[in-house]
């Protein structure tokens, strides 16, 4: 076994990918009008949607679960053992079940069928057997049956767990489209995410204001600029009118080309130097829209102002990538 070619491995993977391509294909050929009854009832669930199933089936059950829940779709996993010795409890009237059992006769699924009833809650399977005791039982089945599995012995579940997950993204995409689910809501739901990140943060977020934005008066000199770059380390100063107002920027770029026309530090007054005007954004702002706006004009900073343009901060390209936009 220690002396197998590279292309045995290959061909091992490629038949089990052929195999399980072939399995999801046949999936289209499934969808039917119990899939739209299958999403009609979770669509008008009031509580939440609750998976299970057993082994495989059962890890399956918690990633669609899992999808379910990050798509606006609020759902758990329960294990069928558990819910016979308690967990049972976690289910109410409002809810809706969606059952996973290959065979369809998996017997600590079946366990639970009496109580479901019991609360005439909708009951969903995904099985391989639409004639198994849970695909007659159901309210809507959806038929995720495969030739043979992956398994070379056509013994370990691979295939069957295959086509299961994506009938389950099936559903949970199509729950997910007829409640127009948005993408400011899935941000809500992965706030530790990147893209939580690049829809939730705003400009607000991770500016500096106060006494750390670096502003001089009109009248400074080209020293005083300097000084005041130095002491807050943003590379650049906002230069403000007497009533706080906004009138431009000095920036390391504009050192150097003062520095190059020998330009005196202590005399030369900084409006003769400076960059009239800037690139300003709002408080509001998404901090996703501020560093695209730098990226667009090649800029490492941007002036925040509020309506009447006085400062009120200044956000930095070096900020927006720390606080993980990007």
């Amino acid at each position: 076994m220690d002396n197998q070619p590279d292309q045995f491995f290959i061909d091992s993977a490629r038949r089990t990918i052929s195999l399980e391509r072939s399995a999801i294909d046949s999936l289209e050929g499934a969808l039917n009008s119990e899939f739209a009854e299958a999403c009609r009832h979770i669509v008008a669930t009031v509580g939440r949607v609750v998976v299970t199933g057993m082994g495989k089936s059962g890890h399956i059950a918690g990633k669609i679960a899992a999808t379910l829940a990050s798509t606006g779709t609020p759902a758990f996993f329960v294990h069928p053992g558990e819910a016979s010795h308690g967990d049972m409890g976690m289910i109410t009237r409002q809810d809706c079940v969606i059952a996973l059992s290959h065979s369809g006769n998996t017997q600590e699924v079946l366990t639970l069928l009496p109580l479901i009833k019991r609360l005439n809650i909708p009951l969903i399977s995904i099985t391989g057997n639409a004639d198994s005791e849970l695909g007659r039982a159901s309210d809507a089945h959806l038929l995720a049956s495969v030739e043979s599995e992956a398994c070379p012995l056509n013994l370990a579940p691979t295939s069957s767990t295959t086509a299961a997950l994506v009938m389950g993204d099936a559903l949970a995409i199509a729950v997910l489209e007829a409640k127009g689910f948005t993408a400011q809501e899935f941000a809500f739901s992965h706030p530790g995410g990147s893209l939580g990140k690049r829809l939730l943060l705003r400009v607000t977020d991770v500016m500096v204001h106060g006494d750390e934005v670096p502003c001089v008066a009109h009248t400074a000199t080209l020293a005083d600029a300097l000084y005041e770059m130095t002491r807050k380390g943003l590379g650049m100063t906002t230069v403000a009118s007497a009533e706080g107002a906004l009138l431009g920027v000095f920036t390391d770029g504009d050192l150097r080309r003062a520095v190059e026309e020998n330009s005196d530090l202590q005399t030369t007054p900084l409006a003769a130097v400076m960059t009239e005007g800037a690139r300003t954004v709002t408080e509001d702002l998404l901090a996703a829209e501020a560093m695209s706006l730098m990226e667009r004009h090649h800029i490492s900073s941007l002036v925040v102002v509020d309506n009447a343009s006085q400062i009120v901060g200044v956000v930095t390209l070096l900020a927006l990538l720390r606080a993980g936009i990007s």
